[in-house]
């Protein structure tokens, strides 16, 4: 089993905070065997931090979390970026054109632009796996129905720290069922079941600290956009 990171953001995100090099290291000090950056909106730092993850051990897997209309996507081994707004399932389509991997996070947190309020069960059940275990939980109501749709709808598993700091990476880690490291055997693996997930909640100060650094983030992103 190889410990995968499959939720992290960087500097590049308008609400993270740390460049690649923290969130590679802190993916090394933990022992984690692969990591994915996933910006908002963003693919460049993902690239470089898998150009750069073998020098810290790790395996590098390109991702991003795209925004459609209907709320967050995570993409993975993708080449180009997929722009935000499009529909969730032209989303899908788009990820798909690439031999992507499509991974549904938080799809039940309404608050944090989980998909399941805008679209059918259905639909939800076309991704290639479920986001279960999410680290930055309130109550973890949210949590438990995504693993019971997952379950229902025989879809493979994921856990992601969601991590906007460098600290947090690792926080929720998807086992992935294999002992090839490399990204397409790590991405086979998942998109076959092979996963288990594990995690623990994401400490409230560490929360707070994050939603109100990525507030300030994003009305800093808002203000040099509007200018």
């Amino acid at each position: 089993m190889l410990s995968v990171e499959l939720h992290a953001h960087s500097a590049l995100s308008y609400d993270g905070r740390d460049p690649v090099e923290l969130l590679l290291e802190q993916a090394a000090a933990v022992d984690l065997d692969a990591l994915a950056v996933t910006d908002h909106d963003e693919i460049d730092a993902s690239i470089e931090a898998a150009e750069r993850a073998a020098d810290y051990g790790l395996v590098g897997i390109v991702g991003m979390e795209i925004t459609s209309s209907a709320g967050h996507i995570l993409a993975f081994d993708i080449d180009e970026a997929i722009p935000a707004g499009l529909s969730y399932d032209e989303t899908l389509d788009r990820i798909w054109e690439q031999d992507g991997l499509a991974v549904v996070p938080h799809p039940f947190q309404k608050s944090r632009h989980g998909v399941a309020p805008h679209i059918t069960r259905e639909q939800l059940a076309r991704a290639d796996a479920i986001e279960v275990y999410n680290s930055r939980l309130l109550t973890g109501l949210a949590n438990r129905k995504a693993e019971k749709f997952a379950l229902a709808n025989d879809l493979p598993m994921t856990a992601g720290s969601d991590a906007h700091i460098s600290e947090m990476v690792g926080q929720a880690v998807t086992e992935v069922g294999t002992n090839e490291r490399r990204a397409d055997a790590i991405l086979d693996a998942i998109a076959e079941g092979r996963t288990g997930v594990v995690g623990t909640r994401t400490p409230w100060h560490i929360s707070f600290r994050q939603a109100a650094g990525g507030a300030k983030r994003r009305m800093k992103h808002a203000v040099t956009d509007f200018l």
